[in-house]
């Protein structure tokens, strides 16, 4: 009987060690893992090298991506704004494909401060510094598709820019030139935002946006005095609001055939020559709101898919009839669902009913007093 609950208490002593037993959890770090998924022969192997003293060399560092000082790195995307940083900082990883250096004091790119970086999708270089940028800085970046250059202290666009462009901001610069072939060789670049720069209309060389095929441009808050010429003719959107614009002539519009918005707003409009806006078939949005205007534009009632009109803050004393709408309904293809005229002095109740006869809803006309 004793030799029988021996044997029994030794079973139990047995199965107590055995690898099945449910064990307190324990942390394990990453060669703990490794191991795990070793052989147990492979491992008794290594443990009785160690026991006997074997040459093996040290275990090779692991190829993990350092991380810039102060950054912060997770997903292929790394992290540096806000810190000071006086130049673009080292170690980036390879396989980054954002990087973000904004409100920074980095004021120059140097050659080869992207070396390697041939996976970049984004760069952020919004509020720096920023006044000399090296004729090769950006030419390892071969996919690189966006990128943000607002705030420095740029005079001309950067040279040699990647030809995968597809989207420059380089609003709030001290760019009073922009020379023949400065974008040259960016046939995938769909928009220019360069907007709050010092530039003239003499400031834009012939040429200057040879071969883009762009959908939106904006030049607002510059000093033009005129719609530019040789725009690109792909052109879905132009926004040249808050310049110094006096009149619309007859073929500063011709080329914009595609074009369905247009900013006009907060410039010195006085006069939009009769003809200009029939070049704009497919037109849907017109701001021109904050000028200097005393009637609606004439040509608005042939415009097929116009649907909004920001008219209002100009010195417009009269609406009539046929100002907005088409005498037969079946030239109009969609109704207006967005006029505004208020801040003009024209009293709304002298304006007729029929005016807005192609209004989608009475709700979509922005009137009121003039004060």
């Amino acid at each position: 009987m004793l030799s029988h609950c021996s044997l029994l208490l030794l079973l139990c002593v047995v199965r107590l060690f055995s690898p099945s037993s449910a064990l307190p959890f324990e942390q394990k770090g990453f060669w703990d893992f490794a191991m795990d998924s070793m052989d147990t022969g492979g491992l008794l192997a290594m443990m009785r090298d160690e026991e006997e003293g074997s040459a093996v060399g040290e275990v090779p560092p692991l190829d993990v991506p350092m991380c810039p000082f102060g950054c912060q790195c997770h997903l292929r995307v790394v992290q540096c704004s806000d810190l000071g940083l006086t130049e673009v900082p080292k170690n980036i990883p390879r396989d980054t494909k954002f990087l973000d250096l904004q409100n920074n004091h980095i004021t120059e790119l140097k050659e080869n401060d992207f070396q390697g970086l041939t996976n970049l999708y984004g760069l952020s270089l919004r509020n720096n510094h920023i006044s000399k940028v090296h004729p090769r800085t950006f030419v390892p970046l071969k996919h690189m598709q966006k990128l943000y250059f607002s705030k420095n202290l740029l005079t001309t666009i950067p040279k040699n820019l990647p030809a995968s462009l597809v989207e420059i901001r380089i609003h709030e610069n001290r760019i009073k030139k922009v020379a023949a072939g400065a974008f040259s060789g960016l046939g995938s670049m769909n928009c220019i935002e360069m907007g709050a720069n010092p530039i003239h209309n003499s400031g834009f060389e012939p040429g200057a946006f040879k071969g883009l095929k762009l959908n939106y441009l904006r030049i607002s808050e510059a000093k033009l005095t005129g719609v530019p010429k040789d725009l690109p003719e792909s052109l879905h959107e132009l926004h040249l609001d808050h310049n110094e614009i006096q009149a619309v002539e007859l073929e500063d519009l011709k080329r914009y055939k595609n074009l369905y918005r247009l900013g006009l707003g907060f410039n010195h409009i006085r006069n939009i020559e009769n003809g200009s806006l029939a070049f704009l078939p497919r037109l849907r949005e017109l701001h021109l709101d904050n000028n200097r205007l005393t009637r609606v534009p004439q040509g608005l009632p042939d415009m097929k898919y116009l649907q909004v009109v920001y008219l209002h803050s100009n010195h417009i004393s009269q609406v009539n009839v046929d100002d907005f709408c088409p005498r037969g309904f079946g030239m109009k293809r969609t109704f207006y669902n967005g006029i505004s005229l208020f801040a003009n002095p024209v009293n709304y109740w002298e304006v007729q009913p029929a005016t807005f006869r192609c209004v989608s809803d009475r709700l979509a006309i922005q009137f009121g007093n003039y004060k």
